[in-house]
């Protein structure tokens, strides 16, 4: 690699945790507990647990193999150096196609909080503003996700104060929704409001000291996101009926408008919006440096590798990103095309375990049983995810294989022939 494509070491321990809880403290939060409380009732703190314990063993795993390979683009890189070109390249290609469109989901829902009337140039301008943050390096990125993630956490604490103070309203048998059978889905929905630790991961080239600081970063920021999921999961669920918890596309909203702080409700909005941008940067960003570490290894096209600037970024990359985002938002109902995405993700991290199950030293918090135990559980959640949404990643996933396949072959002809 040549020097001018390396990114420079910017970032400490307190940077990328906060990057890490920016990430999974994103719009998630505000909308998943619905739909999971509708599979799984009055179960939904169980799954919560269970992604959180998927969650563990691949944050576990990518912390093991961040801490050997501190470089950007993530699972791609892993699972190139571990297992070969075509298992990185399946986590590579999953993970940019599925979060590209994820970028879209969340600028959208920023749109739609801020302006409901115009969100498609209101989503379009945050695009373009936080690829502007972005391109002013990683220490300006760090920075404005320490201000959202002050935002969104002080809007989950009021919450969270809210749905305690009540009043209450009593849960009928007629209002139980879900039940044992819908746990294992509901977590595969939770699973996704946990996976931005990844995010970390991406950046392992920017992280000072990467093999001590990025296992730290990964672990403290999925213990607290796990500590306010299930905190909130539990106050909901004594809060609200659950007819209404499983119904509303508002979640947080509704346990502020129910209680005796409902004054305080424009705050959550402020918070949910905040948490899109969060999301949105920490997205744009992993997408970025993921894109950048394929195309050094010449899996996507050559000039998004390139870095430069005073701030020493992957300006192509980051261009290209925003402009496939706001292609995606100005042509298609984003809405209904991200669902493949959370298929993808779980892929990526199945890569992940196998990766980290291969390595020659485990440190003692990744053993090698717990590598396995995830991989297992990213295959098993993924295919209790809706057919459509497998369906559409597996041909994603095709169309990419396919395309790598007919490269190779050409550049194999071009080098037989010089």
């Amino acid at each position: 690699m040549s020097a001018h494509q390396q990114l420079q070491r910017r970032l400490g321990t307190f940077d990328a945790t906060a990057i890490g809880l920016g990430s999974m403290l994103g719009a998630g939060v505000f909308v998943v507990f619905a739909p999971a409380a509708a599979l799984a009732g009055q179960m939904l703190a169980l799954s919560v647990v269970i992604a959180g314990a998927v969650a563990y063993c691949n944050a576990v795993a990518s912390a093991a193999l961040a801490a050997k390979y501190p470089t950007s683009g993530g699972t791609y890189v892993y699972g190139r150096e571990q297992l070969g070109e075509w298992p990185g390249f399946l986590a590579g290609w999953g993970f940019v196609t599925g979060k590209t469109a994820s970028c879209s989901a969340v600028a959208l829902t920023f749109g739609s909080y801020i302006a409901p009337d115009y969100p498609v140039p209101v989503a379009v301008a945050a695009v373009v503003a936080l690829t502007g943050v972005n391109l002013l390096g990683i220490t300006r990125t760090a920075l404005l996700t320490r201000i959202l993630l002050c935002v969104v956490l002080a809007t989950l604490v009021f919450v969270a104060v809210a749905a305690a103070v009540g009043p209450h309203r009593t849960v009928g048998a007629s209002e139980a929704l879900g039940g044992a059978a819908g746990v294992l889905p509901a977590a595969g929905l939770m699973f996704f409001a946990f996976a931005g630790y990844a995010r970390i991961a991406t950046l392992g080239e920017e992280v000072k000291d990467p093999a001590r600081a990025i296992p730290r970063a990964v672990l403290a920021a999925l213990a607290g996101t796990f500590a306010i999921y299930l905190t909130l999961a539990l106050l909901l669920l004594n809060h609200l009926p659950g007819g209404h918890l499983a119904a509303t596309a508002t979640p947080l909203l509704d346990a502020v408008m129910q209680s005796r702080l409902q004054a305080g409700a424009p705050l959550v909005q402020v918070g949910a919006a905040a948490a899109c941008l969060g999301a949105l940067l920490a997205l744009i960003t992993g997408v970025g440096r993921t894109s950048l570490a394929m195309a050094r290894e010449r899996d996507l096209p050559g000039p998004l590798a390139r870095v430069g600037g005073k701030h020493t970024v992957p300006f192509v990359a980051e261009l290209a990103v925003a402009a496939v985002v706001i292609l995606l938002l100005v042509t298609t109902d984003v809405m209904t095309v991200v669902g493949f995405s959370s298929f993808g993700v779980l892929i990526y991290y199945a890569v992940a375990n196998a990766s980290a199950y291969t390595l020659d030293s485990h440190p003692g918090y990744a053993p090698r049983w717990l590598n396995a135990v995830g991989f297992v559980a990213c295959l098993l959640l993924a295919f209790t995810l809706p057919s459509a949404s497998v369906l559409t990643m597996v041909a994603v996933l095709g169309a990419g294989t396919a395309g790598r396949w007919v490269a190779l072959r050409f550049r194999r002809r071009q080098a037989g022939r010089g």
